[in-house]
Order: structure tokens, then C-alpha cells, then sequence
């Protein structure tokens, strides 16, 4: 038998799936926690533009998940494209760049 045959289609797409999901949650824990410190700590111009920018980055996160997780619904899912690899890779760096952005 084949590795396509034995494979049980239904736990490795519902395993991405949640990650996906709970990768989502942290960015959004993060992205409300930047908007918090940035109010708290006086709301300076460089602050405003880093939580604005993070919540850009945030809704481009949720929206290469979103796509990914619709995409999961099948029993044999494609691979993620290069082009969502690189926008998740992308809007999880600049999570970290305007984290940084707003301690200065």
C-alpha cells in the first residue's frame, strides 16, 4: 500500500487548521496588547503609526489564515503557496518591528 492510501486525510488538515486558528488568537493578543501599551505609555505619533501599522499587519495575518483554513476543508489540501508563506513570514516580522518601533 501507498503512503496516499494509508494516510487518513482528516487529522493532518484538522491539525493545521488549529494552528492556524491559535496563531491567529496570539496575533491578535498581540496586536490589542500594542494598542493597551500605546494608550498607557502617552500615545506619542510613533506609537499611533506602530499600532496602526500592527493592526494592518494583524488583518493581513487573518486574512492569509483565513484563506489557508478554507482551504483545508478538502481530504487532499495543496501546500500553502509561496506568496501566503511569504505574507504570513512578512506580517509576523513586523509584529516584531513595531514592537520595537514603540519602545523608542
Amino acid at each position: 500500500m501507498t503512503a496516499a492510501v494509508d494516510r487518513d486525510p482528516g487529522l493532518q488538515p484538522e491539525r493545521t487548521r488549529l494552528a492556524w486558528r491559535r496563531t491567529t488568537l496570539s496575533a491578535t493578543v498581540v496586536a490589542l496588547l500594542a494598542g493597551r501599551q500605546a494608550l498607557h505609555s502617552g500615545a506619542s505619533p510613533a506609537a499611533l503609526v506602530a499600532v496602526a501599522l500592527t493592526a494592518v499587519a494583524w488583518l493581513g495575518l487573518l486574512a492569509v489564515a483565513h484563506l489557508r483554513v478554507r482551504r483545508m476543508g478538502v481530504a487532499r489540501p495543496e501546500p500553502l503557496a509561496p506568496r501566503g508563506a511569504l505574507a504570513a513570514a512578512l506580517c509576523t516580522v513586523a509584529f516584531a518591528v513595531f514592537a520595537v518601533a514603540m519602545l523608542f
